[in-house]
């Protein structure tokens, strides 16, 4: 009855959906949760995505290039493993495709970006080494629900033109497998659930399901929900002990299981060690999903400080070095930080991750980001929130205040006064000239060297414990489970292969299930951007290889 099975609605499914449908081909789409979540873990996101030399780069004074953008990627990736070569291959496929046709074919399907192009992941220590060495995340307007709404109206589309059929409540269980190939999936139909789009829902079976197709693809996501299965494959060696506690940055259906189906099934996994998890996490005072955590976007400025009140060194700076700072972070034996600034800087710097966060951006209306970010005195109203309601958060007048409120919230780790304000005199000498040597003194008038920086995402220097500047703030950071960077091995269509290298017939994959393309397309390291990129681009090559 039909010729292609994708199995997850969330973006890299929605595009490979969309695109094979196109060709003509009959697509049964098929996921575990309700039809409110459409769009998978992409609805939830801020809608950044990673472009080479596009016109709103130019118009910010950004000069851009395939090859500078290469070299960065390359120089994050790391590639050193012979099954890194698919991911090689995707990888510089992604390149292409992003300094070229990403651009206007997006723009084709209804996408618009904010005009200000954010610098994420910026590295900080040598030119041939981790990070972007320009600006290049573009955020959506409407922010992740911008990203998911051209395709679902895409493949709704196809669907009343019968192109596509699409059946929620699916869970998928196994893969038959005939002869070697892939010829179908079976599963469980699970109750209905109205329960709000990223909320847990039932897992009552109501019956089972068996559909054949001569393809089918995975396109189910990856582990972040699983904090047991992120410590199964958590590189102790290269990072150190995983923490105990973290926060999920995903829905709890985010849990790797359509993986270990395909694995038991015969397909092969690599890098599964390779992972991508934030620092700046906050426990959300107002969660959607269990253990809801939110990560903070931060601007240069914050002074970061290690569990025991050491301030983090170059380049452990706040937006500059994720996973070497999440080595850094653990290397103390504990699993927490601290960020310490002032109201002026939360006010300048803090954005926090998430559509749901970012009401301005995601209404796509300029009226909303100037009343909210330009013209409004204080942080941004879910900042506020946050500074308010969140247990993270100290807000003192004077530092003796906020260094007790901070071992009020990790009493098993306190933080010694002195320390703290030794550090900080220090760091606020060097804002009375325009020459200094600390280096994130430095790293932000750098920052502000750029137009969107400055105008935006920059705070002025100024001293920290300078009472005009305040009150003080100080955050607790949690870490908080994000992306899986390796997984299914693929070739460039998305084809699944074996163990062994070879094909697994009639299997696919695309998105994050296998490592957003060739089962680790990032490398060790990820550039911002590139998640919902490599959605869009994976889903796209399998959706016109099947």
């Amino acid at each position: 009855m039909f010729d292609v099975i994708v199995v997850g609605g969330g973006l890299a499914g929605l595009v490979a959906a969309n695109e094979a449908a196109d060709r003509g081909r009959k697509v049964l789409l098929l996921d575990q949760e309700g039809e409110q979540s459409l769009g998978g873990q992409a609805f939830w996101s801020l809608g950044g995505l990673f472009m080479i030399d596009t016109p709103e780069q130019r118009r910010m004074g950004i000069k851009d290039s395939h090859a500078l953008a290469s070299g960065d990627w390359m120089g994050s990736a790391q590639f050193d493993r012979p099954e890194d070569a698919n991911p090689r291959k995707v990888a510089e496929a992604y390149l292409e495709f992003a300094a070229g046709e990403m651009h206007p074919w997006l723009k084709s399907v209804g996408m618009r970006w904010f005009p200000i192009v954010g610098w994420a992941e910026r590295g900080g220590e040598m030119a041939h080494g981790h990070g972007n060495s320009v600006p290049r995340f573009h955020i959506t307007w409407g922010t992740g629900p911008g990203v998911v709404a051209p395709f679902e109206r895409l493949v709704r589309a196809h669907a009343s033109a019968g192109r596509i059929t699409m059946e929620f409540r699916r869970k998928v269980s196994g893969l038959i497998v005939e002869g070697g190939i892939v010829k179908g999936v079976q599963g469980d139909v699970l109750a209905s659930d109205g329960a709000d789009r990223g909320k847990s829902t039932s897992r009552e079976v109501i019956g089972t399901f068996e559909h054949r197709a001569e393809a089918v693809v995975i396109t189910t996501g990856g582990i972040g929900g699983d904090h047991d299965m992120v410590r199964q494959y958590w590189p102790e060696d290269r990072l150190g002990k995983a923490p105990e506690r973290m926060v999920a940055g995903v829905p709890d259906y985010v849990d790797g299981q359509m993986q270990r189906v395909a694995e038991n099934a015969g397909a092969g996994i690599i890098n599964g060690d390779r992972m991508w998890h934030y620092t700046e996490g906050l426990a959300n005072w107002d969660p959607i999903w269990p253990n809801h955590g939110i990560r903070i976007l931060p601007g240069p400025s914050s002074m970061w400080f290690d569990a025991n009140g050491e301030r983090m060194e170059a380049p452990y700076l706040p937006g500059f070095d994720s996973l070497g700072t999440l080595k850094r972070i653990l290397s103390t034996g504990h699993e927490h930080s601290w960020f310490i600034l002032t109201q002026k800087i939360i006010e300048k710097e803090f954005a926090l991750s998430g559509s749901e966060q970012n009401p301005d951006l995601t209404s796509g209306k300029w009226s909303e980001v100037l009343k909210r970010r330009m013209l409004n005195k204080g942080a941004p109203a879910p900042v506020e929130a946050f500074k308010e309601h969140g247990e993270d958060f100290v807000v003192a007048d004077s530092l003796e205040e906020l260094v007790s409120g901070m071992t009020k919230i990790t009493p098993q780790v306190p933080v010694d006064i002195e320390k703290i304000r030794t550090q900080i005199e220090m760091r606020d000498a060097q804002i009375d000239n325009e020459f200094s040597k600390d280096v994130q003194i430095t790293a932000i008038r750098g920052a502000r060297n750029y137009r969107g920086d400055r105008l935006i995402r920059t705070a002025k220097p100024h001293r920290i414990l300078d009472r005009e500047n305040g009150p003080l703030i100080a955050v607790r950071l949690n870490v908080l489970t994000r992306k899986s960077l390796g997984g299914l091995h693929t070739d460039v269509t998305g084809q699944v292969l074996r163990p062994d290298g070879t094909a697994f017939e009639g299997l696919f994959a695309a998105g994050e299930v296998a490592g957003f393309g060739g089962g680790g397309y990032h490398g060790y390291n990820a550039l911002e951007g590139t998640f919902l990129g490599g959605c869009i681009f994976s889903g796209r090559a399998v959706g016109r290889s099947v």
